[in-house]
């Protein structure tokens, strides 16, 4: 049980919204009760990943959105990626568990800005079957009965 207001952040692509994404929102959502998801920009993720995302940015928020599980959703600023950590200054930043972008030197950051919040990884839900490089490899008709 949270016993006070705790504000936790996300960061994510969420390119092709599945079941591990789900799963993760789900995580966020213990251990916080206001929960930030922060969406990619395209450029970001062209840059990130060596790849435009299957869907646009806006349709990315909107499917974010559409789960219910984020108390709000943002897109990332493409001139500074901590911007929306500055901005809210959560109590918590997840990391998904396998999530690399941006994490290297972030509590440095974090101090920088004189902010200190808790870090927490968080677990993987099915990776074999729920991991979007995956699904995106194996050309793969997604089950999307969330």
């Amino acid at each position: 049980m949270i016993e006070s207001k705790t504000t936790g952040i996300l960061f994510g692509t969420f390119d092709i919204l599945h079941k591990g994404h789900l799963n993760l929102f789900k995580q966020a959502r213990e251990k916080c009760n206001y929960l930030i998801v922060v969406i990619a920009r395209d450029e970001t993720v062209r840059k990130v990943k060596n790849r435009y995302p299957v869907n646009s940015e806006k349709r990315r928020k909107e499917a974010v959105k559409s789960s219910l599980l984020a108390d709000k959703v943002i897109l990332g600023s493409l001139k500074n990626k901590f911007a929306a950590i500055k901005r809210y200054n959560p109590d918590i930043i997840f990391l998904g568990y396998d999530q690399i972008a941006f994490t290297y030197k972030l509590k440095e950051e974090l101090r920088k800005m004189d902010i200190d919040p808790k870090i927490i990884r968080l677990k993987s839900f099915k990776p074999e079957k729920y991991k979007t490089s995956l699904i995106l490899s194996n050309n793969k008709k997604m089950d999307f009965d969330l």
